[in-house]
């Protein structure tokens, strides 16, 4: 696997290894995002991206994109393809990025620190009052810095930890792009004894498109049921719940 933007010879045990798609024929905030990314003063972040669409690959992006998918494929069909395909080893975090968020300054360093902190092995930040959001739970809740759950949605960033990932990966492929995930994420969690969460104190903002304009919703929600049908996994009320929060 190449190093990839970010990776500046530390321990790779400091590791940190994002995923991720952009849609290249469509306005997006990859560049950006593979900036901030890689400004970690604490953490070597590798990053490896799939660019969907035909339009060249801006120069930027060039180093961490892994390669292309003319045609669109479901997000988690990607993530599992370049997760098969990725050296995993030493990475202390798997980050699973979308390419229309906007990250603050400082967003890796300041991000994992809470979540070390709080011990959350799977985890998310919460989302801008101004973002567009499925979930109102995942709304930044103002004067805390995170927050204890049952529930990480599948997007637009989510963190995994080592001792979560084995759980986790490889993503069901009957869901192919994650609807249902996250209300199955917590039972496998909650058996393996390991701590899910929203970090509040570091938002991000999910503005810049309408949650799946480009793909096909029924046939998503489709695959949800499907995938709910055969995994055990937690009703909405079950899942929309703070067990701790921390300021």
């Amino acid at each position: 696997m190449s190093k990839g933007k970010g990776r500046r010879g530390r321990d790779r045990e400091n590791g940190v290894l994002v995923v991720g798609a952009y849609l290249a024929d469509r306005e997006h905030l990859a560049v950006e995002i593979s900036a901030e990314l890689g400004r970690s003063r604490r953490w070597s972040v590798a990053q490896r991206w799939v660019a969907v669409g035909s339009t060249p690959v801006p120069p930027a992006l060039l180093e961490v994109t892994a390669w292309r998918s003319a045609a669109p494929r479901p997000k988690f069909d990607v993530l599992n393809q370049l997760l098969r395909e990725v050296d995993r080893r030493g990475h202390r975090y798997l980050l699973l990025c979308d390419d229309d968020v906007r990250l603050p300054d400082g967003f890796v360093d300041r991000y994992l620190e809470l979540v070390e902190r709080h011990d959350l092995a799977l985890a998310q930040p919460a989302r801008t009052h101004g973002s567009f959001i499925d979930h109102p739970f995942v709304e930044q809740l103002d004067g805390i810095d995170a927050r204890l759950t049952r529930f990480v949605e599948i997007g637009p960033l989510v963190s995994i930890r080592r001792d979560a990932v084995r759980h986790l990966v490889p993503f069901d492929p009957r869901s192919p792009m994650g609807w249902g995930l996250d209300f199955s994420w917590p039972v496998t969690m909650e058996r393996a004894g390991l701590r899910m969460g929203i970090v509040d104190a570091v938002p991000v903002a999910h503005d810049l498109r309408p949650p799946a304009a480009h793909y096909d919703r029924a046939q998503a929600a489709s695959a949800m049921r499907a995938h709910a049908e055969r995994t055990p996994h937690l009703t909405r009320d079950e899942a929309f719940t703070i067990l701790e929060a921390w300021s």
